[in-house]
């Protein structure tokens, strides 16, 4: 018997080039590409922010030393029994941010060629739990790390010099949007990430 020379009818053959070409670009607005292209952001930022702290060591120093110092509070005495003072200590946990930060950036530049990668068959579990981890370090560095612990044990928020927390509650919300896109229910792909 011979075989029917005819296309068989399949929608990758009934599709014009033009259609192929529509459907590439609706893609691009798919969750999946948004999650890629935050992740990436925050990856640049953060890589950013690790290397401007490196190679202008000194600014942010200033701000770690006052910041624990509490040089700059309203100085209570009921609260100034927290400030650090010793210059190793200080510098010890401004190294500490610098080392997070680039750990951070890392694991999201790691996640982001994930994404990269995963967009081309439909794969997001390792990018979605790259993604994940690197924006909770950056959560816990800006939002433990200097809301909480520099905010309030340190009572940066009295401080009208050194006072990081309009820029930290900035990272959090950038974190925190970042992970819930990273986490919509569309980006679910059970059957593809089988493969």
């Amino acid at each position: 018997m011979a075989q029917d020379p005819r296309p068989t009818g399949t929608d990758s053959d009934a599709r014009s080039p033009g259609t192929a070409r529509r459907e590439r670009l609706l893609r691009l607005g798919a969750p999946p590409v948004a999650a890629t292209a935050l992740t990436a952001t925050v990856a640049l930022y953060m890589t950013l922010v690790a290397f401007g702290n490196i190679t202008d060591f000194g600014t942010n120093q200033q701000f770690v030393r006052h910041v624990l110092s509490m040089d700059t509070t309203f100085k209570d005495p009921d609260l100034m029994w927290r400030a650090v003072e010793s210059r190793a200590l200080q510098n010890a946990a401004y190294v500490a941010v610098i080392v997070w930060e680039a750990l951070t950036a890392a694991v999201l530049l790691a996640g982001t060629w994930l994404w990269v990668t995963g967009l081309r068959r439909d794969a997001y579990g390792r990018a979605r739990a790259a993604s994940t981890v690197g924006l909770t370090m950056m959560l816990l560095l800006f939002g433990m790390g200097f809301v909480a612990i520099g905010g309030e044990w340190f009572v940066m928020w009295q401080s009208s010099d050194w006072n990081g927390l309009d820029a930290a509650a900035r990272n959090v919300a950038l974190a925190a949007f970042t992970l819930l896109v990273v986490h919509l229910p569309a980006l679910r792909r059970p059957d593809a990430e089988r493969t």
